[in-house]
């Protein structure tokens, strides 16, 4: 593993400590007092800073110039776990949370492809494969939290409801859908890049703003979430989603873009590592947006990036020897 990635790692987890550190002192605020930070700082991230990183990326996405075959090898395998994960989530769920089955849905799926996968790729593939993975990770929240939204808003919507008409839970689901944080800055920005208006210099200069503070305000949250929740309780689910994510997706991945989309060499390589990547920290703000599996979800996330520096070497060489 190069130099480069070594220190985005020693970073990430020095910008954790940081927050376990003002966790613990409870710099921002004491629980025990009624306050909760934690949550606070999700809700910033969930209902400010994340919506114009995703309203900047819709508003500015060239949609013609997309390699939409390299996309589909990237997405088909993607989306196919996290619906087979949900499923049967849903299907062993004993008790609550309702949320659980997405939560878990997004931990095994949403990779670190921001902070960790962007100077991966630049060190690993040079410029035409950091190309390709910006490409990729143009839609990746997009696409992943606009489907686990609305899974989620559908179980939450029946849980609700009750015995109600199935026509009053899908209005129900459409309408929590749409207008929420995550997916109506996502309609918003397609609506505006429909138009063909570039965004105001004031108003890009704005979001990009905004947006640029998403990674460390949630890196920052995970060691403080590991402070308020520790991981007892949600260990073994944890480890089980953490090979989830850095072995069997990518196995997955690998295995549809080359047996069904014919891909080799280098846009092979750059979708196999991204689905490689350890659990990115939106999976944490999503279950702290619906109050579920905290513990867990920040487990899996520190249990990955640990365990990134393991697997990683082995899906290089394996794709080394595809070449």
């Amino acid at each position: 593993m190069s130099a480069t990635i070594f220190y985005k790692l020693a970073a990430i987890f020095l910008m954790v400590g940081i927050g376990y550190v003002a966790g613990r002192m409870r710099w921002l605020g004491d629980e025990r007092r009624g306050a909760d930070p934690a949550r606070t700082l999700a809700n910033a991230a969930f209902y400010i800073f994340v919506p114009a990183l995703l309203f900047r990326t819709t508003a500015r996405i060239d949609l013609g110039a997309m390699p939409w075959g390299i996309l589909a090898a990237f997405f088909v395998p993607v989306l196919a776990m996290l619906l087979a994960i949900y499923v049967g989530q849903r299907r062993t769920r004993k008790a609550p949370p309702v949320a659980a089955p997405s939560v878990r849905a997004i931990t095994a799926s949403f990779g670190n492809s921001v902070q960790l996968g962007i100077p991966l790729a630049a060190a690993l593939f040079g410029e035409a494969g950091l190309g390709l993975h910006v490409t990729v990770v143009s839609l990746h929240a997009l696409v992943l939290l606009t489907v686990l939204t609305a899974l989620v808003e559908l179980d939450l919507a029946r849980e609700r409801a009750g015995g109600a008409r199935l026509v009053d839970t899908l209005r129900t689901t459409l309408r929590n859908t749409l207008v929420h944080p995550v997916v109506l800055p996502v309609v918003a920005g397609m609506v505006w890049n429909a138009t063909g208006l570039g965004l105001p210099p004031v108003v890009d200069e704005v979001l990009e703003l905004l947006g640029s503070a998403v990674v460390p305000l949630c890196v920052v949250l995970i060691g403080m979430s590991l402070a308020y929740y520790g991981v007892r309780g949600g260990v073994r689910d944890a480890v089980m989603l953490t090979l989830f994510k850095l072995l069997l997706l990518p196995a997955l991945v690998l295995a549809v873009a080359y047996g069904a989309f014919g891909l080799r060499g280098l846009p092979l390589e750059v979708i196999v590592i991204m689905a490689a990547l350890p659990v990115g920290s939106n999976a944490l703000i999503f279950a702290q947006r619906y109050n579920a599996l905290e513990a867990e979800t920040t487990a899996a996330i520190v249990f990955s990036t640990i365990a990134f520096a393991l697997t990683a070497p082995l899906w290089l060489a394996l794709l080394a020897w595809l070449r």
